[in-house]
């Protein structure tokens, strides 16, 4: 276990880690898509990355067809950012819904082509940090857990966000863990791992943000072993791109109620 611990040390090179799959599901980021995956990318893990465009409109997709004709033309390094970054396309997977479906949907495609022991979900914003990856991993690799959920509310730093975002978040999740009976803090986190048998026992349904209170009420019933480690957080405005309102709110309400009650 000494060498797995060390593999997700970012100070050291990996050397006998598992292999990780993260998964990006992508909508309209265009702004933000190159810089995430350079900061993915440097993370020196055994990795694959499966970017997955979820009918982007704001030239996002076009961009990852880009990288995706680079990649076949054998060019596994591309100039970024106007040309002051290299963005390296080794290990990376580029997968296109053939429109919007949302996110549940998106992760599910790349459930079915993810190839690692661990699978981490990363979001294409910049408002979660691949440098939270060693604390995220550790407990998977050192044998304790089969689920992490990184929370945003266990004392990380963080960019001040919305009351009423912060107020929703922990309604949502108190009344997911009374109905789990887990002990989160973070329900909502984009920043979930698994081991790989987690999510081929799981048959996930929803299509978009409900994918969160579902993944936590499946993971109860199966009684997987689930950690909670701090994460940073930078929350976006909605000027910033921020894309979650109060209808998702509502959503998400309903998809703890369905999946913990009558699915």
């Amino acid at each position: 276990m000494t060498q797995l611990r060390a593999a997700v040390d970012f100070g050291q090179t990996p050397t006998d880690s598992m292999k990780v799959s993260i998964l990006i599901p992508v909508y309209n980021e265009r702004a933000y898509i190159e810089e995430v995956l350079l900061r993915v990318q440097a993370a020196p893990l055994e990795k694959e990355v499966v970017v997955i465009d979820d009918g982007s409109t704001d030239g996002t997709r076009a961009l990852l067809k880009e990288f995706e004709r680079a990649q076949a033309s054998g060019d596994y390094e591309i100039t970024v950012q106007n040309g002051r970054a290299l963005l390296s396309l080794h290990g990376i997977r580029f997968l296109f819904q053939d429109r919007n479906r949302g996110k549940g949907a998106a992760l599910r495609l790349g459930f079915d082509f993810a190839s690692g022991q661990v699978i981490l979900v990363q979001d294409a914003d910049l408002e979660y940090d691949p440098r939270d990856y060693p604390k995220l991993l550790e407990p998977i690799l050192d044998g304790r857990a089969d689920v992490v959920y990184g929370s945003r509310f266990l004392g990380g730093p963080q960019r001040v966000h919305y009351f009423w975002h912060y107020a929703g978040n922990k309604f949502l999740t108190l009344l997911s863990d009374m109905l789990t009976n887990l002990k989160l803090t973070d329900m909502e986190t984009c920043y979930k791992v698994f081991r790989r048998e987690v999510v081929q026992n799981i048959r996930f349904k929803s299509d978009r943000f409900g994918f969160e209170p579902e993944c936590t009420a499946k993971i109860a019933k199966g009684n997987w072993r689930v950690y909670e480690v701090p994460i940073s957080y930078s929350g976006r405005t909605y000027a910033e791109g921020k894309k979650i309102t109060w209808r998702d709110g509502v959503s998400t309400l309903l998809c703890i109620l369905r999946y913990n009650l009558f699915d």
